[in-house]
């Protein structure tokens, strides 16, 4: 096995950049809106499957219902394990090729399908979206998809779609969002005809009952030979491949996932996907589409939510009317039925979007995961607040004194994930961060670069001056001033409104941090965290409002109904709008900087005591109080033998 690779926080990034995808070939709804500008003719009139494509998905996702209503997702949660009928079927079902082409057995449906397939089986379990998504959304199919030659996908995918479970493998035990320190390696073997996999591979969803695996590994470079991180496809079968364990966690019972060890692996050169070295950006790619399954699991689940809250807080009467009726709780349901609304209408956009193809949708994807992820877990907390105590209650325990059983804390601890899966909240703020500011990283040139000399840096502000000139008087004025724009929308025209106000707002502030910070912006990333999660509320808020458009030209009185939600939704965006714009100038990021700095330096471990760490694997100490004299008392431990 490959020692750790030891790189510096420069080198580290420079690795991370030269896999991201750079260029922009198509036009990009939410980068524009980054810039300050609304482009809404990228995204209205709503995108629209094709009247064959509607047909053949519902006919799918009509058989997967029936079949679903045949499913109990409590054996899943109380045997910790999906049973092997339960996946038989849905193998039968196709559901393993939802995406896979016709031509290589799969299905061959739109992202729009999928998504909704997924929030189906999902509401049964999450565990069952959870398989079927790895599998196709980052497992074999996807980065074959992408990046395989006819020959591997004549080989692979036809297995995929009758249901042999893949898994994508790149964390490591010391590796995860920096993959600068990728340790796997795969060594070239000394015929040529192929190279030797070493390495440990965690969190590998799927990975404990996949037979084919996609494997990102470091090939050393040498003369002649490019080398870098390659993506290899590996049979789960081939001598040396190792599970070594199954992980258990918060929630996702029935997940299979684990450790997966390779010990001088054997891979042929022919299950090399794509070329050497190219196995970052094909990983980046795999994830930026499959980040579009993790805002339909969180819209099912809102779904679900919304559906419960309605019916709990109808029927469960105090203090002389039902619980929904007092506004505490009112506002509670209100949020999370407009947020549903939201969430399923920023999942559909992404979907028909990516379906399209006519736009580049990598930030909207980015966005979409961020923020479904986050509002989501906010909707079932606030369900499990409604429901009490029998909310925070087990379903199986509720069920066992004869109430209905109504899985709130488990909804809480299966959603919390999706803010780690796929890229946590954190890297999602750096990553479409990093794509917000690109216009403007790339004008300024070496005046952000901080190894930049005086001379560069003199030519790097000439150059910015001329793009600053250009763009910044286009943030003055524009349509959300004129109180007639948009009038088409209705009552949503103001939202909209408000939305191209904003948009010149926000690239005005990001030209401001630009401004104030030059290269020591990418470490301010409090402010350009703010900066994405007001562009996420935007991108929602715009979503929702052509969504309702398009449900009003169809159906009069849904579209009436989606109206009042877009509204309810937009309104309530805005106040969380206007809290962040505050934030980006009066916060406490340089405080928070500076008490994180002394917390790492130990300057407050007297404040951790009082307390025993059971992960240290020492019994709990007791703490006696002894005065030696008046004021001056001194703290004793002592530790009782350990039980565990």
């Amino acid at each position: 096995m490959a020692d750790q690779p030891k790189v510096t926080e420069k080198e580290a990034r420079a690795v991370a950049e030269e896999a991201r995808e750079s260029g922009w070939q198509k036009p990009s709804f939410a980068k524009e809106l980054f810039l300050g500008r609304f482009r809404l003719d990228l995204v209205h009139p709503h995108p629209r499957p094709t009247p064959e494509a509607a047909t053949k998905a519902e006919n799918f996702l009509s058989r997967l219902r029936e079949y679903c209503a045949t499913l109990d997702g409590s054996v899943i949660e109380r045997e910790d394990r999906i049973p092997d009928d339960y996946v038989k079927g849905l193998a039968e079902l196709g559901c393993f090729g939802i995406k896979i082409p016709q031509e290589y057995g799969g299905l061959g449906l739109s992202q729009v399908a999928y998504n909704q397939a997924l929030m189906l089986a999902g509401s049964v379990h999450p565990t069952i979206g959870v398989l079927l998504s790895a599998h196709q959304s980052i497992g074999v199919p996807e980065p074959l998809k992408l990046a395989g030659s006819d020959e591997q996908k004549q080989r692979f995918l036809p297995r995929c779609a009758r249901g042999a479970v893949t898994a994508f493998l790149l964390t490591e035990p010391d590796v995860g969002s920096d993959p600068a320190r990728l340790a796997t390696s795969a060594t070239p073997t000394e015929d040529g005809e192929g190279y030797e996999l070493d390495g440990v591979k965690l969190w590998t969803t799927n990975g404990v009952v996949a037979e084919l695996l996609v494997v990102m590994a470091r090939v050393p470079k040498s003369e002649g030979r490019r080398g870098g991180v390659t993506a290899f496809i590996v049979e789960t079968d081939a001598p040396g491949v190792t599970v070594e364990r199954r992980n258990e966690f918060m929630g996702l019972r029935g997940i299979e996932n684990g450790v997966t060890r390779f010990d001088k692996v054997r891979v042929s050169k022919e299950d090399v996907v794509g070329r050497e070295g190219d196995g970052l950006k094909i990983a980046l790619a795999t994830l930026n589409t499959g980040r579009l399954s993790v805002p339909a699991m969180c819209a099912g689940a809102s779904k679900w939510c919304l559906k419960i809250a309605r019916e709990w807080s109808a029927e469960r009467v105090q203090w002389g009317k039902p619980v929904g009726k007092h506004g505490a709780v009112a506002g509670k349901i209100s949020y999370i039925a407009a947020t549903s609304y939201a969430l399923e209408s920023v999942l559909d956009l992404s979907a028909h979007m990516s379906d399209e193809g006519r736009n580049d949708i990598r930030i909207e994807a980015a966005l979409a995961k961020l923020w479904a992820s986050e509002v989501s877990c906010q909707v079932a907390d606030e369900l499990l607040q409604i429901r009490g105590g029998r909310g925070y209650e087990t379903a199986e325990s509720l069920a066992a004194r004869g109430e209905r059983a109504v899985p709130a804390e488990q909804m809480v601890r299966d959603l919390r994930i999706n803010r780690i899966f796929e890229g946590s909240t954190e890297i999602m703020h750096l990553l479409v961060a990093r794509e917000a500011v690109d216009a403007h990283l790339s004008a300024a040139g070496a005046l952000a670069d901080p190894d930049s000399d005086l001379r560069a840096k003199a030519q790097a502000a000439a150059k910015a001056s001329g793009f600053y000139a250009r763009w910044l008087p286009r943030l003055v004025a524009g349509s959300g001033q004129v109180p007639t724009s948009y009038r088409e929308f209705g009552q949503l025209g103001t939202h909209l409104r408000f939305v191209e106000r904003t948009a010149r707002k926000l690239a005005r502030s990001t030209f401001y941090g630009m401004a104030r910070w030059q290269a020591a912006l990418e470490q301010r990333q409090g402010f350009l965290s703010r900066i994405v999660d007001i562009g996420a509320e935007l991108f929602a808020m715009s979503a929702c409002c052509v969504r309702a458009e398009m449900q009003r030209a169809d159906d009069a009185a849904e579209g009436a109904s989606a109206h009042e939600l877009a509204d309810a939704f937009c309104r309530q965006a805005r106040l969380r709008i206007e809290r962040l714009f505050d934030a980006l100038w009066s916060n406490t990021d340089d405080v928070d900087k500076r008490i994180s700095s002394r917390t790492l330096d130990g300057h407050y471990t007297w404040l951790e005591q009082g307390v025993f760490d059971p992960s240290e694997g020492t019994g709990p100490w007791i703490a006696d109080w002894r005065s030696s004299a008046p004021g001056q008392e001194t703290v004793a431990r002592r530790y009782l033998p350990s039980t565990r």
